[in-house]
């Protein structure tokens, strides 16, 4: 294989007009060469651009996240459950797009004493999932019902008296700044429980993949993931409750005003009759919690919910009303995939010779079956349900800034991070109950202006797919399994961007779901796009979200930019039984909307045929 060159990450590319972005983001994520040692680790270390979860630049606050997933996935490799191979995942920034490296346990000799720790920790909550799980499900609910509840303070001209007459000794301006930090220490914790599943999650499929790869060394990782689907999940249930919404129109006989697709329309028609009154009903019930679905994934503030757009649901809804109305079914072939993945099980499990092998391979199969719907499920409550609601409470932040003429619009507050905020507030108060003016006025709004015209330039600029210095294979296994970065792949990144669009013939990407499928591309950069989607087009898109769900009743395949067989895309490929390509590093850039293209999801080959 060629060997791929990747920029050295302190001679990467400034760009004019930009200088001192730095400042937007977190010191610890600079690349830096003032220390030889930190330079001479991350010149060695291989830096891939995480896609998968930042499409786009980061704005400085919605970096939140991303500081959270660095501590909680890190320490739960590292210093709780003890993963045996892999420490933490590091992470920097340039030109603000983020970029991550997983670092391997250096010395192979600490690997069974890792093992024997992982064994004993990891065995426990295998040994005790459901109960745990239903514990962390109970954490979850908790903490989301707090930041529902979370009051954002405003400050009064004058106390109320009550903060006299009972004693109170605090003010609205010190409410403000605690409800503040409990907002943040609320968005931190949900991400510490975030982790306290995942990783075991990824860890049972990945020992059952190992197993079936030394025991089977010529199946493919597809038949492995094939033998693990098939499994309902809750993140699936946004979705259902709209085909739920939509049969009951039809039911009703009021699909004529559910198709208008347009709030206002849809609830006052409904409203003029008592069939309408009951699917308004049902509507509302699903709201909660069901539509605090992202129409995103759920990682950037501008990832609206369904609850803060109801045209998105109803425009999805409508894709199954007339689906209904054609008489073809809407419903995820469970039925078949089950059969399949029964099928293949059993199939593999009479090729092992002995017992001994035979109970591993049930007890392996057994455990990642149990902890799958975990990898999914985690998605609604945290990145979907939380975050709608956090966003919403910082922008009641926002509301207060603009107030006091320290942004000139609430979806500034984004430009700010989440530190400076905190510093904001403090000027705000003091301000506040001094009577004096606050300085906030005279530097933030000029700030907010350089940092929008920064992210622009940002937007404009191509990421390389990583940086640093490539090692000869890449074994991390949540790397391969969830971002599809293994040697190969980037080799084939990088031999893509080299081939001009004259020449573009083929793209290789991660084989996602099994199945051949020819027909028009449909690139879909965002959810936004999903409603140009035509009936049998190939979807081509950076990656997908739960909000992408009625896209798959529409396509015949799709394939994404980023992910590996366990990411979002692949899983539901595969549950609706729809050839998938991931991971092909460019795809949206690279193939256009009406070509026509044939892909096979078992090679992970895409051909471009016209």
């Amino acid at each position: 294989m060629a060997e791929t060159k990747f920029p050295n990450p302190h001679h990467a590319e400034i760009i004019p007009g930009t200088e001192g972005w730095e400042r937007m983001y977190p010191y610890n994520y600079q690349f830096t060469s003032e220390d030889p040692e930190r330079k001479d680790y991350e010149e060695k270390m291989f830096w891939f651009y995480d896609g998968l979860h930042y499409p786009e630049p980061m704005y400085p606050f919605d970096i939140i996240w991303d500081e959270a997933w660095f501590l909680g996935l890190s320490q739960f490799n590292s210093r709780i459950f003890i993963v045996p191979p892999a420490l933490g995942v590091d992470h920097r920034i340039h030109n603000g797009y983020i970029y991550i490296t997983p670092l391997p346990v250096a010395d192979p000799s600490d690997i069974p004493k890792r093992a024997e720790l992982f064994m004993k920790r990891a065995g426990y909550y295998y040994s005790n999932w459901d109960r745990l799980h239903d514990q962390w499900e109970g954490k979850m609910r908790d903490v989301i019902a707090q930041v529902t509840k979370l009051q954002i303070p405003t400050l009064p001209e004058i106390e109320d008296e009550s903060v006299v007459t009972e004693g109170l000794g605090t003010s609205t301006g010190y409410a403000l700044l605690k409800a503040y930090d409990k907002l943040i220490d609320l968005g931190i914790l949900t991400w510490q429980y975030h982790f306290e599943f995942l990783n075991l999650g990824y860890a049972a499929y990945v020992v059952f993949v190992d197993f079936c790869q030394k025991a089977f060394p010529d199946i493919p990782l597809q038949k492995i993931t094939q033998m693990v689907g098939g499994i309902d999940v809750i993140i699936y249930r946004p979705d259902e409750e709209l085909k739920k919404l939509a049969k009951l129109a039809i039911e009703l006989g009021v699909e004529d005003i559910a198709l208008k697709g347009n709030e206002t329309e849809v609830f006052e028609g409904m409203k003029a009759s008592e069939n309408g009154k009951k699917w308004l009903d049902a509507f509302n019930g699903a709201r909660e919690p069901w539509f605090y679905v992202s129409t995103g994934t759920g990682w950037y503030h501008h990832d609206r919910c369904w609850n803060d757009d109801l045209d998105i649901p109803l425009s999805a809804m409508g894709i199954y009303i007339e689906k209904i109305k054609k008489g073809e079914n809407i419903d995820r072939p469970t039925k078949s995939i089950v059969e399949e993945r029964e099928r293949l099980a059993t199939e593999y499990r009479a090729l092992l010779i002995t017992d001994e092998d035979k109970q591993a391979f049930d007890q392996l199969l057994g455990t990642a079956r149990t902890v799958f719907p975990y990898v999914e499920n985690h998605l609604f409550y945290v990145e979907h349900w939380f975050h709608s609601i956090f966003w919403n409470k910082v922008r009641e932040v926002g509301k207060i800034l603009v107030d006091y003429k320290f942004i000139e619009d609430v979806e500034d507050v984004w430009y700010l991070k989440r530190s400076e905020i905190k510093d904001a507030l403090w000027d705000v108060v003091t301000s506040w109950a001094t009577g004096s003016k606050p300085r906030g006025p005279l530097v933030w709004p000029k700030e907010v202006a350089w940092r929008k015209g920064v992210m622009d330039k940002f937007r404009e600029w191509t990421p390389p797919d990583g940086m640093g210095t490539m090692p000869e294979t890449i074994t991390e296994p949540f790397t391969i399994v969830l971002w599809g970065i293994t040697s190969e792949s980037m080799s084939q990144w990088a031999k893509l961007k080299a081939i001009s669009e004259n020449d573009l013939t083929k793209i290789i990407g991660f084989p996602g779901s099994p199945g051949i499928a020819e027909g028009i591309v449909r690139v879909c950069r965002s959810v936004k796009d999903v409603g140009q989607l035509k009936e049998g087009e190939i979807l081509v898109a950076p990656t997908t979200s739960p909000s992408w769900a009625s896209a798959f009743q529409k396509i015949k395949a799709a394939i994404t930019d980023v992910g590996g067989v366990m990411c979002h895309a692949a899983i539901v490929c595969r549950e609706y039984g729809l050839p998938a390509i991931v991971g092909t590093g460019s795809a949206t850039s690279r193939l256009k909307t009406g070509q026509r293209i044939r892909i096979d999801g078992s090679k992970g080959e895409i051909d471009i045929i016209g």
